[in-house]
Formats: structure tokens, sequence, C-alpha cells
């Protein structure tokens, strides 16, 4: 009853921000080894850099709410996910021109 006074009085505990965190990177690492589109693996590696990045907010707001470093290296880390993504999409774009295919086990026929 106390983490639902916490909650509805606009106190989220930490633990709740954590196991969203964590949700959003298993799906991440599941996606990763479950799927053989290479967008989907794109994706499922930006998931498990959010949850990351999302805990650097995280505790930087319970450790240190005065200061803002946390968020500013979150801001950075999202830019260079962004710019590594518009890469990833590059390649895979000219891939899928090459083979007119992006799944994984189409790429082995590249090395011949």
């Amino acid at each position: 009853m106390d983490i639902l006074n916490n909650i509805f009085s606009g106190q989220v505990p930490i633990e709740a921000y954590l196991g969203i965190s964590l949700i959003m990177f298993f799906a991440g690492i599941y996606g990763f080894l479950s799927r053989k589109s290479l967008l989907m693996i794109l994706i499922s590696i930006e998931l498990m850099l959010n949850a990351a990045e999302m805990n650097f907010a995280i505790f930087n707001r319970y450790l240190y709410p005065e200061h803002f470093e946390g968020f500013f290296f979150t801001l950075f880390a999202i830019a260079i996910s962004a710019c590594e993504t518009a890469v990833a999409i590059a390649i895979i774009i000219n891939i899928y021109r090459n083979l007119t295919s992006v799944e994984v086990g189409s790429i082995d026929e590249m090395k011949e």
C-alpha cells in the first residue's frame, strides 16, 4: 500500500523505472537473438541502447538530483545512436540493392 501512495503522490520508486528498463533490455536481447532480418536486429540493438541510456538518467535523478551530468550523457548517447542508425540503414540499403534481401543468411552470398 505504501508503493501505491508513493505512485499517486507523484513519487515513482526507482524499482519501477529499473523494471521497465530491464524489460526493454531483455526484449532487445530476445529480438537480437531470434530475428533474421537486419532491420529487426538493428531495432533490437537500439532498444538495448535506449534501456542503458534510460539507466543513466534514472541513476542521475536519484543519486544526484541537483546535477544534470546523466541527462547530458544520455542526450549525447542518443545523438551517437542516431548517427549509428543512419550508417547502419545505409549499409542495409546497399545490401538490399545487391541481394534483394535483408535476411542474415543471405549475406554469406556476398563473400563469393
